[in-house]
C-alpha cells in the first residue's frame, strides 16, 4: 500500500494544469481553464480545470477528479500505477509495496519487466536476422513501420536461444517470467521456438508477456505466456496502448481475436482495435475499455465458434453498460477473419462492416429467439425463463425497458407481466417538476463550504445535522481529516475519500463550485452563520420535544435536567 501521507504531498506538489495541458491543450476562462472533454466527444468545450481547487469537472460527460484520476482515465492505468507515474513526473520516489507484495519482492517484480524488455529487446533483434521471419511478415502485408510500431520480433528455431541474452540462463527469474520451461528431468529450455513474436504491453509502457505465432503448420497455432507476478491474462488486452489515440479520436473500440488482426487493422489504417489474450472477453476488460470510449464493437468469424464466443463477450458485457455506452457485434463471412478481410476487401468494406454492427439488444433477442419455439407457449415461456437472468444483470433502465418491451411482444405476455416474472422493477417516468425549488439545506451548505476548506469539517457538530447523504459525506471527511495535512485541498480531500459510496455526489457537489471564488473570511463567516442556524434549529426541536412532554405530563413530570433545559429554551424564545 501506498502510504496516505505520500499521496497527499504529491497532490500538494502538483500543477494539475500543467499536468492536464501536457495531454489536453487548455485555454484560459476566467478564473478556470477549459478544453473539449478528452473523455467523450464534443465541440463545445464542457471540461474545466480549476487551479485553485485542483480538479477538473466535466460538465457534459460528468469526468471529476485530482491529477491521480485524469492519469488514471486517460492512460486507462490503475491507482496505484497512476501514482508511480505522476511520482516519476514529479521525481518523488514511491514508498510503497508492489500491491500488498511483501518488501523483499518488490525488487524481483522489476526484475521480472527488466527482463521481458531485455527479451523482446532480443526477439527484435533476432527478427531483424530471419529472412524467413521477415518473408513471412511481408507476405502478410505487414511492413517494417508497422512491425516496429508493435515491438514484433522472432523467437529462433532451438532450444535455449535464450542464453544468448541472459548468461544466467538457470536464473529462477527467466522460469518466473514464463520464458523457459522445465521438463520433468529438469532440462530447460526455451517456451517460445519458431514464432513470431507479439510483446504485450501494459498501460505504463512494459512488457509483461509475449504471444507467439508459429511460422508455418503446427500447433499450437498461437502459444502464450503463462500468468505471471505482472501478467494476469483476463485483465489485459493487446495492443491498447497503440491504439489509445485511435480510440479517443473514434471514441469507440473494436474487439478480435488475434494478435495479427489487430496488426493487420493498423497496417490498413484501422487504428482502434484491440484483442483478447487467448480467452474469452471478461467483464474486466469491457470495464477497462468502456472507460476509454463509449462503444464497443466486437468483430468475430462468422461461424459456430465465433458466435459463442460473441455470446460470452454479450453476457460479460452487460453489467458493465451504462445507457450512455453501448455494445455492437459484427460477425464476418465464413471462412474470414478481420486480417484476411480488410487484406482482401479493403479498409472501407470493414468500416461498413463495424458502422453496421449488430446492437447488442437484437444480437440478444434473435439468439434466444433462435432457441425457442416460439410458435408453441412451451417456447414463449423458455424465451422469459432464458432472458430473466441477463435482464437482471442489466445497471441500464432505458435498455432494460425496451428489451422487455420487446419480449413481452414476442412472447405475448404483457410488459407488466415480464417485469414481474423476471423479478424487475417497472420504470416510473419522472415525476413533474415541483413549483418552487427548495433552499439548500443547512447539511448542504456546510458540506459545499467544507469542500472549499475542507479543515472547517473539524469544528461541525455533527450530531446536530439532519441524517442524509450530506451528513455521510460530512462524517467520512470528518473521519479522515487526523490523516490530512493541517489545511488541506479539496484535492488532497477527493483521494481520501476514493472509493466512498457517495463519491459521485461529493464529486457532482464540487463540480458545482468550480464557478464559485470566495475568499476565506467569506468562507468563514458564512460557515459561522450555518452553525448559528444548524444551533438555532437544534434549540427549536429540543424545545418542541420538551414542550410537548410537559403539556402530556405537566412540568413536574419533567427531570430535573429536563426542567432546566427547558426554562432555558423557553427564556431564549422570549428573548427572540
Amino acid at each position: 500500500m501506498i502510504p496516505a501521507s505520500f499521496i497527499q504531498d504529491l497532490l500538494d506538489r502538483v500543477d494539475i494544469v500543467d499536468l492536464i495541458d501536457g495531454y489536453v491543450r487548455l485555454k484560459k476562462a476566467g478564473a478556470n481553464y477549459s478544453a473539449c472533454c478528452p473523455f467523450h466527444n464534443e465541440k463545445t468545450p464542457s471540461f474545466t480545470v480549476s487551479p485553485t481547487k485542483q480538479f477538473y469537472h466535466c460538465f457534459g460527460c460528468g469526468a471529476h477528479g485530482t491529477a491521480i484520476s485524469f492519469l488514471m482515465e486517460y492512460q486507462g492505468l490503475g491507482f496505484v500505477d497512476a501514482v508511480k507515474e505522476l511520482a516519476g513526473k514529479m521525481g518523488m520516489p514511491v514508498p510503497e509495496q508492489e500491491r500488498g507484495a511483501p518488501q523483499e519482492d518488490r525488487g524481483s517484480i522489476r526484475q521480472l519487466t527488466e527482463i521481458m524488455a531485455r527479451a523482446a529487446q532480443y526477439y527484435k533483434d533476432q527478427l531483424k536476422q530471419s529472412p524467413k521471419a521477415i518473408d513471412y511478415l511481408k507476405g502478410r502485408g505487414l511492413s517494417g513501420e508497422i512491425c516496429a510500431r508493435f515491438g514484433i520480433g522472432y523467437a529462433p528455431e532451438g532450444w535455449q536461444n535464450l542464453a544468448a541474452a541472459f548468461p544466467h540462463y538457470e536464473a529462477p527469474e527467466l522460469a518466473a517470467a514464463g520464458l523457459v520451461i522445465e521438463n520433468e528431468q529438469g532440462r530447460r529450455y526455451d517456451r517460445f521456438r519458431d514464432r513470431i513474436m507479439f510483446p504485450i504491453i501494459n498501460p505504463k509502457g512494459e512488457v509483461i508477456a509475449f504471444g507467439g505465432r508459429i511460422i508455418g503448420q503446427g500447433e499450437p497455432k498461437y502459444l502464450n505466456s503463462p500468468e505471471t507476478p505482472i501478467f494476469e491474462k483476463g485483465r489485459e488486452v493487446y495492443g491498447l496502448p497503440q491504439a489509445r489515440q485511435a480510440l479517443r479520436e473514434e471514441n469507440r473500440v473494436i474487439v478480435v481475436e488475434g494478435y495479427m488482426d489487430v496488426v493487420a487493422l493498423a497496417q490498413h489504417e484501422v487504428g482502434n482495435a484491440v484483442a483478447t489474450l487467448g480467452t474469452a472477453t471478461t467483464a474486466t476488460h469491457v470495464q477497462k475499455l468502456l472507460k476509454q470510449v463509449d462503444r464497443i464493437v466486437y468483430c468475430f468469424d462468422g461461424d459456430n465458434a465465433g458466435r459463442k464466443a460473441a455470446w460470452r463477450a454479450l453476457e460479460n458485457s452487460l453489467e458493465a453498460l451504462a445507457d450512455n455506452k453501448s455494445v455492437g457485434f459484427a460477425f464476418l463471412p465464413d471462412p474470414e477473419d478481420p486480417d484476411s478481410f480488410v487484406r482482401q476487401s479493403g479498409r472501407e468494406a470493414f468500416s461498413t462492416l463495424i458502422a453496421q454492427a449488430t446492437p447488442l439488444s437484437d444480437f440478444l433477442l434473435r439468439e434466444l429467439g433462435q432457441r425457442c419455439d416460439l410458435t408453441s407457449s412451451e417456447g414463449k415461456a423458455r424465451l422469459i425463463h432464458e432472458a430473466k437472468p441477463l435482464l437482471t444483470r442489466l445497471p441500464t433502465p432505458l435498455l432494460r425497458l425496451q428489451l422487455v418491451k420487446r419480449l413481452a411482444a414476442a412472447s405475448g405476455f404483457t410488459q407488466t407481466e415480464v417485469e414481474r416474472l423476471c423479478d424487475i422493477r417497472g420504470y416510473a417516468p419522472p415525476a413533474p417538476p415541483r413549483a418552487p425549488r427548495q433552499a439548500p439545506s443547512l447539511a448542504r451548505i456546510l458540506l459545499r463550504l467544507v469542500l472549499l476548506q475542507p479543515a472547517l469539517a473539524a469544528r461541525i457538530p455533527l450530531e446536530r445535522v439532519v441524517p442524509g447523504s450530506e451528513r455521510a459525506i460530512l462524517a467520512a471527511i470528518i473521519e479522515r481529516l487526523p490523516g490530512l495535512p493541517a489545511n488541506p485541498a479539496y484535492g488532497q480531500l477527493r483521494e481520501a475519500l476514493r472509493g466512498h459510496p457517495l463519491e459521485s455526489q461529493l464529486e457532482a457537489l464540487a463540480g458545482e463550485l468550480l464557478g464559485t471564488d470566495m475568499d476565506e473570511a467569506y468562507v468563514e463567516t458564512e460557515f459561522e452563520a450555518t452553525l448559528g442556524r444548524l444551533q438555532e434549529g437544534s434549540q427549536k426541536a429540543a424545545f418542541a420535544v420538551l414542550q410537548a412532554k410537559a403539556r402530556q405530563f405537566g412540568v413536574a413530570g419533567l427531570s430535573e435536567e429536563e426542567k432546566q433545559n427547558y426554562l432555558s429554551l423557553l427564556a431564549l424564545k422570549k428573548d427572540h
